[in-house]
């Protein structure tokens, strides 16, 4: 299956934009398991300090006692024991504020039992050097010192089981954050000359579109000046095809008042179809040209257009064939809409002149005009400019003779019929106008019919012109 350009660049910086937010996750990582490490040794060095301090003050004291009890010199007692312990006492005090480890925290206490026991010694020697036994004086310090060893090894072991995880992690995390940098590089490398190339080629297509603009404009000022020269010569033609039509029928009729008698009678037959393809004729060419002019629509013909009014105007109009097929016909209150009153009024002239010419003999002619006001997705308009836009889609439903489903599309051609000229007159143009009127609104007709039961003309209309089309 292809993938499109456009795709392969969003994923390519999903991707490098997941790359790099692990790589900065594993960075992180490293970097706050690193800050820990080095809080850890700080901590280790701390304590190791603390414990270094408290030895050497206890074996300064044990030294003073000594030299005193050797030379009896009261400066050996300088500082006293006294101020001695309080330096001891605290330290010992930092070391308990900076370890929250429980096991370290019973080392504390039983160091703090044999600080004291070492305490009554200093100061009993201090008091009278006779009471002082050297041996029980290093035998407490060699507990002291085995209980900070104790202490030391324990924070050592942490330290090295950190070091030890941040070394095993720091072995995979690393090679995983530059293979991932490495990606996201490549990918962002990719994504950047494909996305140059993509300029380039919009560019050139942007370039091309102008050109094809311009030619295209080009094009439409020719058709239009072409239509302009088309509507110029029909009208002409048409004006001057009167003329000679005109000079048949006249000496048609007095060809017939004059030598009616005398002619044969076939050739009075003769004349009175050639009188009547005069006439079909003349309408053919007046067709003609309403349906060259319809659907002309400007901004400035369009306006705002009351269709109840303009329904009451077109049924005034068609009242005598109404009332000779005996029709009514029923409306529902329409809203106003954005048009050609012209062109409108000529629509719904030509649908209804239908309904009336295609009434049912057997039945009474009912025309039921009915609307709804709708959204351009609910009418299934194409452009998606329009989807929300509203409009206004009528029903012209009535009772006659029908057509076949098959032809829908074919009766809004041009010269096409479903029936003879015998049966119904007609030119076969009412019905292309109504399409051309309905598409220069920007709208759409529709047509349903069933064969004896009746036809519909679905007519769907923007409620307002959109001008920027």
């Amino acid at each position: 299956m292809h993938i499109s350009i456009h795709k392969k660049i969003r994923v390519g910086f999903f991707i490098a934009f997941t790359a790099i937010v692990g790589a900065s996750v594993v960075s992180y990582l490293i970097a706050k398991n690193l800050q820990h490490n080095a809080s850890r040794l700080q901590h280790a060095v701390e304590v190791s300090k603390r414990l270094e301090l408290i030895s050497r003050h206890l074996k300064d004291a044990e030294s003073a006692i000594r030299g005193y009890n050797i030379t009896h010199q009261q400066e050996f007692l300088r500082p006293s024991m006294e101020e001695r312990s309080v330096k001891i006492e605290s330290e010992y005090r930092k070391l308990r504020r900076i370890i929250d480890d429980p096991p370290q925290q019973k080392n504390l206490d039983t160091l703090k039992v044999l600080l004291d026991v070492k305490y009554g010694q200093l100061l009993a020697g201090a008091r009278d050097p006779r009471i002082a036994s050297v041996k029980e004086g290093e035998l407490s310090m060699d507990r002291i010192d085995r209980k900070m060893q104790d202490m030391i090894a324990i924070e050592e072991a942490q330290l090295t089981e950190k070091s030890r995880l941040f070394t095993f992690f720091s072995n995979l995390w690393i090679p995983a954050v530059f293979i991932i940098s490495l990606i996201a590089i490549l990918i962002g490398i990719y994504s950047y000359v494909t996305l140059n190339r993509e300029f380039r080629l919009q560019l050139h297509i942007e370039s091309r579109m102008r050109s094809y603009q311009r030619e295209l404009q080009e094009n439409i000022n020719l058709l239009n000046k072409s239509n302009q020269e088309l509507e110029q010569f029909a009208y002409v033609a048409s004006h001057d095809l009167q003329e000679p039509l005109r000079k048949i029928s006249t000496f048609s009729d007095r060809l017939l008042l004059k030598y009616r008698e005398d002619i044969p009678p076939e050739a009075g037959q003769l004349v009175d179809r050639m009188v009547s393809a005069v006439g079909r004729m003349r309408v053919l060419i007046n067709d003609l040209l309403i349906f060259s002019r319809a659907g002309r629509i400007t901004p400035d013909t369009i306006a705002a257009v009351d269709l109840n009014e303009l329904l009451r105007d077109v049924l005034g109009d068609l009242e005598a064939p109404l009332q000779e097929k005996k029709g009514t016909v029923s409306t529902d209150k329409l809203p106003a809409v954005e048009g050609s009153d012209t062109g409108l009024h000529q629509l719904f002239q030509n649908i209804l002149s239908n309904s009336i010419k295609f009434a049912s003999p057997d039945r009474p002619l009912e025309i039921r005009i009915t609307g709804e006001t709708l959204t351009g997705a609910e009418a299934r308009v194409p452009s998606e400019k329009r989807a929300q836009e509203k409009y206004l889609r009528i029903r012209v439903q009535d009772n006659g003779i029908g057509f076949d489903p098959a032809y829908a599309d074919r009766i809004f051609l041009i010269f096409q019929r479903l029936h003879g000229v015998s049966e119904y007159k007609g030119t076969g143009i009412g019905l292309a106008i109504c399409k051309k009127i309905t598409d220069a609104h920007q709208g759409f007709i529709s047509a349903e019919g069933e064969p004896g039961k009746g036809a519909a003309f679905i007519i769907t209309l923007p409620l307002r012109q959109l001008r920027e089309d």
